[in-house]
């Protein structure tokens, strides 16, 4: 007769798998992805290396599990804090706000997401977290066309040009891992306005015209 695993033989093997993204994505939130070698997650998770292999084949594939669910969780909380009441203006700040708090909050991790360079099954992951990123930023936008705020324009391409923008601002500080608050709100505050200037508003077409 085959053997069948059983549901808690099946249960424990989720559990473990668990405990190992958990650890991957601590190590990688504690230095980089550079220091995230699979023996030193498996220290962390207190496994053997041989354990971690069985649930990862590959340490490209257990990082992309890692930064598929970070990813998710940031992306998650853009959403949310992008979709409540107000103005577009107010949402499209609000969202750049998160956005640039929490990877200024989470340093190492941010830079990990946006920057460091990592191996190409987890570059997709940075890939998708990115159009999420744009395709939250565009529904706002959107939304912001149909009220009547924001004259039509190309939601897509400035949706991607806020998250490139908030990006490419927040590298440097990042990478330098600089916490000092009162460069981070100087910094925030900069990134929120760079994202209100550029919404096409229907008072600046009112102005032109």
């Amino acid at each position: 007769m085959p053997y069948r695993p059983t549901q808690r033989t099946e249960a424990r093997k989720a559990a473990t798998r668990e405990r190992i993204v958990a650890a991957a994505l601590d190590q990688v939130a504690a230095g980089g992805y550079a220091s995230a070698s699979v023996q030193a997650v498996a220290g962390r998770a207190g496994l053997a290396v041989g354990t971690l292999y069985r649930h990862f084949p590959s340490k490209a594939e257990l990082f992309a599990e890692v930064f598929r669910r970070a990813s998710q969780r940031e992306l998650d909380v853009l959403i949310e804090v992008s979709s409540g009441d107000g103005s577009t203006a107010e949402r499209v700040a609000r969202a750049a706000e998160a956005f640039s708090r929490r990877a200024l909050a989470g340093p190492v991790l941010a830079y990990a997401l946006l920057a460091e360079p990592v191996d190409p099954a987890v570059e997709s992951e940075r890939l998708r977290l990115r159009r999420g990123y744009r395709d939250a930023f565009a529904r706002v936008l959107e939304e912001g066309v149909a009220a009547g705020e924001l004259r039509p324009h190309d939601v897509q391409t400035l949706g991607a040009v806020l998250v490139g923008g908030l990006g490419e601002a927040l590298v440097g500080p990042l990478s330098a891992h600089d916490g000092r608050r009162s460069r981070n709100e100087a910094l925030v505050a900069s990134l929120v306005q760079f994202c209100l200037n550029a919404l096409p508003t229907a008072e600046v077409q009112e102005a032109i015209a």
